[in-house]
């Protein structure tokens, strides 16, 4: 009986409880990223595994006659966007021998074997990860069950790969550090700045790329509009070694072809991209990076060249290094650019100022969107996005038809959209909880801006939320970009019936002090009868 209750029990667990199970078996044992990079290492494995093994059924069912030496030649898989997996990588062979008391080595040597099989992974995978993880054999073999439980058939999901991959990277930015959970950007974030700059075809580019967020988002927001994944192209670039193979297993398990470079490193003191122009950038660069260049470094270096003689961002806050050098990456004829920043980039003065004003005088910011705060785990700060167009006159762009919006800027305000709390259980008794913005939110947010630029749109400007403002309108305020500037304010203290008011409030004021002298009445009273009088 007990066996049938298990299975029961077993057979009814969610996914987000066998997600769960997958972190409980390392709790305790090593550092977050080790655990991190251990689990979605073998949900790699896993999935690669999964994708092998139907590749394999697929050709033997092709080619029934064909000799198993030559099914197992690697071009048969690649060519399906398929890694190639000799015996010992492949899943089977990891389940099957999961109690061994080798199963650390099994799994270092598949990681390695599997970057030596597929050139394009070459770098991506952990590397003598499982033998350093410090935890036994048992705990091991937990977490490969719990991994193995992970499958299509018993969770019904269209995009499993992405909700299990999306799950990890969640839960351990919420549960590491500051620092830690500088690879991660929420989804409703991402997913807001897909939805406004539309990078439906041509290059989309990540300066600062993270575990890769920003690239799912453009192909799930290709697929999601009816495109072609094959018209969009991702460059990237990143200077954390873990977090740059956390982003390319991240693509590689999705199927996203990639180039990020040969290597983890600094975007600014050693471009892996030098020259190149995109159609699209999406990035939420480190808020406030301090010394992002050496004192004298960079000071000839073309991206931060051109706005005021001797002007260049300084070396105490990158923001508007981040800024010039998203501006020299886009098409100069169409690119678009949507990336976050700490608002006090809004404001900013010295040599910030001077770039600012260069930037906007250029006629480049097309809109400024304040976001509420508590979106992110690394601050609780409100952040802003930022639209740069490098072309805002009329145009036709994914079948709307845009006016003439030289020398205007739309400021929306969303610090009141704070309501929509996303919860994260990160360990028992412990909840990390954030803002993020509802897809029906983010549709609203879409519609202002899509109407502002559009021919017949019937954009309006709305107090406390979003106005349209003229560059002249930006100078008189002194080339100052918070939103707060602009957007009408209503005092609500006006709305107020004051002399209705006050009488309501006299009235129970009387109430109070007749409720007290009743009170005084009753004490003297009762204390008459035991024979004290209270003068």
């Amino acid at each position: 009986m007990a066996v049938k209750k298990n299975a029961k029990k077993d057979k009814e667990l969610s996914l987000e409880d066998v997600l769960w199970n997958c972190r409980v078996a390392l709790r305790g044992i090593g550092s977050t990223e080790k655990n991190r990079d251990a689990v979605i290492g073998l949900v790699f494995l896993k999935f690669s595994g999964d994708k092998f093994e139907k590749r394999h059924a697929q050709l033997k069912e092709e080619y029934p006659n064909l000799p198993d030496k030559v099914m197992e030649k690697p071009s048969f898989y690649n060519s399906d966007n398929v890694f190639y997996l000799d015996e010992k990588s492949r899943w089977s062979y990891i389940v099957e021998n999961a109690s061994s008391s080798k199963i650390a080595v099994i799994l270092d040597g598949a990681m390695s074997n599997i970057e030596e099989k597929n050139p394009s992974l070459k770098g991506a995978l952990p590397q003598n990860l499982y033998v350093s993880l410090g935890a036994n054999n048992r705990d091991i073999k937990a977490l490969i069950d719990e991994v193995n439980k992970i499958n299509q058939e018993r969770f019904n999901e269209q995009d499993l790969i992405g909700r299990v991959y999306e799950y990890f990277l969640r839960i351990y930015a919420a549960a590491g550090t500051k620092e830690d959970g500088e690879f991660y950007t929420p989804a409703s974030a991402v997913k807001l700045i897909s939805e406004l700059i539309e990078p439906y075809s041509g290059t989309v580019y990540d300066p600062c790329c993270g575990s890769g967020g920003m690239f799912v988002q453009s192909m799930k927001f290709v697929e999601q509009h009816n495109g072609n994944k094959k018209e969009i192209s991702v460059l990237g670039q990143e200077k954390n070694p873990s977090t740059w193979r956390l982003c390319k297993m991240n693509l590689a398990v999705r199927g996203i072809s990639s180039n990020l470079g040969e290597k983890a490193d600094s975007t600014f003191t050693n471009d892996l991209h030098k020259d190149k122009k995109v159609d699209y950038v999406m990035a939420n660069p480190p808020f406030n990076l301090k010394n992002w260049r050496g004192k004298d470094e960079l000071k000839d270096d073309p991206r931060f060249q051109g706005y005021g003689e001797g002007i260049i961002p300084p070396v105490s806050n990158a923001n508007y290094a981040w800024i010039t050098h998203i501006i020299s990456k886009l098409d100069v004829n169409h690119g678009i650019a949507g990336f976050l920043l700490a608002n006090g980039a809004l404001n900013a003065d010295g040599d910030e100022y001077q770039i600012r004003k260069s930037i906007i005088d250029k006629d480049l910011v097309e809109a400024i969107i304040v976001l509420p705060r508590d979106m992110f785990y690394t601050t609780d700060i409100s952040v802003t996005l930022w639209i740069i167009n490098m072309n805002k006159k009329g145009s036709s762009h994914n079948g709307r038809k845009l006016r003439d919006r030289s020398n205007e800027t739309l400021f929306v305000d969303l610090r009141q959209w704070n309501k929509n709390i996303e919860v994260t259980n990160i360990d028992k008794g412990k909840k990390k909880r954030k803002v993020a913005f509802t897809d029906e939110q983010i549709a609203s947010i879409k519609e202002i801006y899509n109407s502002w630029q559009s021919i017949d749109g019937n954009y309006t400007n709305v107090p406390e939320l979003c106005q349209s403002v003229t560059v002249n309108d930006i100078r008189k305020h002194d080339y100052n970009l918070a939103p707060s500037q602009y957007i009408k304010f209503i005092d609500h203290d006006l709305e107020i019936d004051y002399r209705g008011n006050m009488k309501d409030y006299q009235k129970i004021l009387n109430q109070i002090i007749d409720k007290e002298a009743d009170t005084e009445k009753k004490l003297r009273n009762a204390m008459k009868v035991i024979g004290y009088e209270i003068d």
